[in-house]
């Protein structure tokens, strides 16, 4: 392996990373290639330009030195690289759009700001696209990770029992209500299905979107963590 020479002298081009990124995402982020397309990602979309920035799949797919780090073979850097893309999509790095038109379906990806989030609702209400022809028929769909890729990254492996509570919470409850509450649990650090299973059933009783601390964020947290729910954080 050859060594690295060291950063230049003088002005060198920087790439702005949020401090967050260090404090809640590195710490989590268990699998080098979802690290090394996340940091590609921060590094490329600091390098374009315009109101909405974003990446399709071939930005990071035609950057022979990142596809060289991802393995040894073309077959299995695309491979890497497609996991390390839906891996970063579901922790909620990246947010991906899908477009569908006559000539097929492109997948674009938003880094997880106010700007990216602002791009992905722009395109869903169709105020903007990042197709240069007005006139071609497109379908936007905000891609959404399926509940079995939210249980094996942030509980563990599926065993047919918890399949089948997964396929009957996915009939049950939206999937956004899902996907918040397995955040939830990791942001509690609960990694455990009862616990995620219990939220969704205390908004399904009590009405998630008309709870008295939606807006007191230290309250809320606090209600996943005391009470009625302190049960299933010590149950093993």
């Amino acid at each position: 392996m050859r060594g690295f020479s060291g950063f230049p002298e003088g002005k060198t081009r920087m790439t702005p990373v949020p401090g967050q990124f260090f404090s809640e995402l590195l710490p989590a982020i268990d699998h080098l290639a979802e690290l090394k397309v996340t940091l590609y990602a921060f590094w490329q979309l600091h390098r374009k330009e315009g109101q909405f920035r974003y990446l399709t799949p071939q930005d990071f797919s035609a950057d022979e030195l990142l596809m060289r780090g991802l393995g040894k073979t073309a077959p299995d850097s695309e491979a890497a690289l497609a996991d390390a893309l839906e891996r970063a999509t579901v922790r909620g790095t990246l947010l991906r759009v899908t477009i569908e038109s006559s000539e097929g379906e492109d997948a674009y990806y938003f880094m997880n700001t106010p700007r990216g989030r602002a791009a992905v609702e722009a395109m869903t209400r169709g105020a903007w696209r990042p197709s240069g022809d007005p006139q071609a028929p497109l379908e936007l769909s905000v891609e959404r990770p399926n509940i079995f890729t939210l249980y094996e990254q942030n509980i563990g492996a599926l065993t047919p029992m918890v399949a089948e509570a997964l396929r009957e919470a996915e009939e049950t409850y939206p999937a956004r209500w899902i996907e918040e509450a397995f955040r939830i649990a990791v942001e509690n650090n609960v990694r455990k299905l009862r616990y995620v299973m219990a939220i969704l059933e205390d908004w399904r009783i009590q009405g998630k979107d008309d709870r008295e601390d939606r807006r007191d964020t230290e309250k809320a947290r606090r209600r996943y963590v005391e009470g009625e729910f302190a049960d299933y954080i010590h149950r093993d």
